[in-house]
């Protein structure tokens, strides 16, 4: 199928094109409206699409965010453009069309007969190297996002599912097929998501099972947004993307008489979650109560031994798990190097580090890897490093993902070494980095601190050694 690509807010009509072009035996390549232009042409460059949805600007926080005019360099790609309202005054490219130019007065919908390992959608993922690696979804991955929905968050027919994300992070075509398969609405808002209007639309609409990453949640509690809401509907909620926070989860639990926070953790190469919760067993905040059904992985250390704290390993096959990549060896990826499990099983490589406690519950502890997660999106130290080289008097750069104090959400620490006779004036760094990242990469992603270092701990093979400096922050009073 031709590749489609598509760069929008989650709205109604972004959900109906997502489907559309899968309907149409066609594969949709979805990237995050958050992005900058060359992140944009990175994820375009390697799926080469033969069109665009696109919307042409974006409102948040009253204020309006370009997004159509990020196609400026992409002359060969002809973009439909949807206007965000009704007196949208973008002049168009040649070439382009206008949403309400492209639709057709068909009105029944004909599907394209398709196999089971044939690609729907394309997304990225950051690895330990700079590009990201472009994961295809198949046909079996909704019925993997479709069955986590039903078995592990209580999704029925009748439910309103809510979920703060975009279709160019897994959990937005998650969102569409674990609602939509199960029979279940999605409850869609341009509110933003840590604010009361948010909330309060989670109120109106009646929201059955509440989806968000962790450092929304601390950002509800800490301006008390749920004051005087009445969220009784809600069954459950999800909490993905990054370490919880145990007390941010109790506090989230008892403003809808206790229901569950079913905390879900997998990636978009798995198609939802390897490890999750149930309804079915006492929730306990911040911990996981179960590997997700149909999914067998192990926890082994560093010597290739069953350990209750170490390096998860998948036992393939599972439904929804990938195949293949589009810009990366698969096998070098995910098996290489790897030897065979205690059983003599083929093992899969995920990078995540669980702690298995009694009763079966488990608690997260971050990535193994050189990929971190911050405000639940995936991202590969490298690539912020080779950004952040870019600052002023900079002669070496090294990111880390940190837990704070209690748990919870990571906090990105740069440590920097300087070129020598250069002062080093914390604020203004920082403040110089910031701008980076915000204009070249993704202005979610905060720097919680920047620390100068003499020298770069490294290994005898010339890798900078992150755990070292993971530590050095952790044992000292930075």
């Amino acid at each position: 199928g031709e590749r489609i690509a598509v760069m929008m807010p989650m709205t109604p009509e972004s959900v109906a094109i997502f489907l559309g072009i899968i309907a149409a035996g066609c594969v949709v390549v979805t990237i995050a409206d958050s992005f900058s232009a060359e992140e944009m042409q990175v994820r375009l460059k390697i799926t080469e699409p033969k069109l665009i949805f696109i919307q042409d600007v974006i409102s948040r926080n009253n204020k309006q965010l370009p997004l159509y005019t990020k196609l400026e360099s992409e002359s060969k790609l002809p973009a439909i453009v949807l206007p965000e309202s009704e007196s949208s005054q973008i002049p168009l490219r040649s070439g382009d069309q206008l949403w309400s130019e492209f639709l057709s007065d068909h009105h029944a919908l004909t599907y394209a007969a398709r196999k089971p390992h044939d690609e729907t959608t394309i997304l990225f993922s950051s690895g330990t190297t700079g590009n990201p690696k472009g994961i295809p979804w198949d046909q079996t991955t909704p019925v993997k996002a479709a069955g986590d929905g039903y078995l592990h968050h209580d999704i029925h027919t009748g439910d309103v599912v809510c979920w703060p994300t975009n279709l160019g992070w897994m959990m937005g075509p998650w969102l569409v097929y674990a609602s939509l398969i199960n029979d279940a609405t999605i409850a869609i808002t341009d509110a933003v998501p840590t604010s009361r209007a948010f909330c309060e639309f989670v109120q109106n609409a009646k929201v059955t099972m509440l989806g968000l990453v962790p450092s929304i949640v601390s950002a509800w509690r800490s301006q008390d947004r749920v004051a005087g809401l009445d969220w009784s509907q809600i069954k459950v909620f999800s909490s993905t993307g990054e370490c919880s926070n145990p007390e941010d989860m109790l506090w989230l639990m008892s403003r809808a008489g206790y229901r569950p926070v079913i905390e879900y953790c997998g990636g978009t190469e798995t198609g939802g979650g390897y490890i999750t919760g149930t309804v079915l067993k006492p929730g306990v905040p911040g911990l996981f109560s179960c590997p997700a059904l149909g999914f067998s992985w192990l926890l082994l250390d560093e010597t290739g031994n069953e350990t209750t704290n170490g390096e998860v390993f998948f036992e393939p096959p599972v439904i929804g798990l990938s195949t293949r990549l589009i810009n990366r060896d698969h096998h070098e990826v995910y098996f290489a190097d790897i030897p065979p499990g205690p059983g003599g099983q083929t093992l899969r490589r995920h990078g995540d580090q669980i702690e298995a406690l009694p009763l079966g519950y488990y608690r997260a502890q971050g990535r193994i890897d050189d990929a971190m997660n911050l405000g639940g999106i995936k991202v590969s130290s490298v690539q912020l490093e080779e950004l952040l080289n870019q600052a002023t008097g900079v002669r070496e750069v090294a990111a880390i993902a940190v837990p704070p104090e209690g748990g919870g959400p990571s906090l990105l620490v740069i440590f920097v070494v300087l070129h020598e006779g250069v002062m080093f004036v914390a604020d203004q760094l920082q403040q110089e980095m910031q701008q980076i990242i915000r204009s070249q990469l993704n202005p979610l992603f905060k720097i919680h601190l920047v620390h100068e270092i003499e020298q770069m701990p490294r290994t005898a093979s010339n890798k900078v050694m992150r755990r070292k400096l993971r530590d050095l922050y952790q044992g000292s009073e930075i």
